[in-house]
């Protein structure tokens, strides 16, 4: 019996977090995380920085980065003058880069848990949402049956469970919007209906949301408005043998 949590029968799916992402299949896995690992991502690839996901910020990660020959991010906190971390606007003043491994509980949990899951994966913020879909939207209508599903990180309570996050509803549902297909799961056309309600205002709710506020109030605001630049990246990251890099 097919599980009622798969949204099966649509060509269109959209959940949440690293469970919604084992429980909504697709051909196709749009990993949306606004702030700040895919904005991140998709800041590097524009630099022709590839970006190898990983779950923790430990001594393995520094073993991982080791065996790429790759930079490890240090915490948000922790960079300094010219370390690069998690924030989009150290990537964007990096120098001499071309490997990254950047650890995130939530976006770059589930690109590397998908990894081995068979779908192409893909990086998406509001940053790419138009030029990842218009890269999916070449692939819908070659393969009848292609499945999209659009997975928003969200963020974690205190306590670890999901606190979903707006930022990535929005940033999901700008992906989903602009998909050529009429074949959305009720989920997915909730999500793109939440994308064109705050479109017009988007910058500023962006800021004005509990993740840009938190960001803002960590010294951070820049990040947001990085987050907040709609469309602006044509780059599709694409993870592929460990490490998101341009579609080519």
């Amino acid at each position: 019996m097919t599980s009622p949590y798969a949204q099966d029968g649509f060509r269109v799916g959209f959940d949440w977090g690293p469970t919604g992402a084992a429980a909504v299949p697709g051909s196709i896995v749009a990993v949306v995380d606004v702030l700040s690992f895919t904005t991140a991502v998709t800041v590097a690839v524009d630099l022709g920085i590839d970006v190898y996901p990983y779950r923790w910020r430990d001594e393995t990660a520094v073993a991982y980065a080791k065996q790429y020959d790759a930079t490890l991010a240090v915490g948000r906190s922790e960079a300094g003058p010219g370390d690069i971390s998690l924030s989009p606007a150290t990537i964007r003043q990096a120098q001499g880069v071309e490997r990254l491994v950047l650890p995130s509980p939530n976006g770059s949990t589930i690109s590397q848990q998908l990894s081995d899951s068979g779908a192409t994966v893909i990086a998406v913020s509001l940053r790419n949402r138009q030029a990842a879909a218009d890269w999916v939207n070449t692939r819908l209508a070659a393969d009848p049956d292609l499945k999209v599903v659009a997975i928003a990180a969200g963020e974690r309570w205190k306590d670890g469970s999901l606190r979903p996050a707006v930022e990535d509803l929005w940033g999901a549902g700008g992906f989903l919007s602009a998909l050529q297909s009429d074949s959305l799961s009720p989920e997915a056309r909730a999500a793109a209906a939440a994308y064109r309600d705050a479109q017009p205002q988007l910058p500023a709710m962006l800021h004005d949301c509990a993740g840009g506020r938190e960001l803002t109030q960590y010294g951070f605001a820049q990040d947001v408005a990085i987050a907040a630049e709609l469309d602006s990246s044509s780059s599709v990251p694409v993870l592929k043998d460990g490490k998101l890099s341009a579609s080519t």
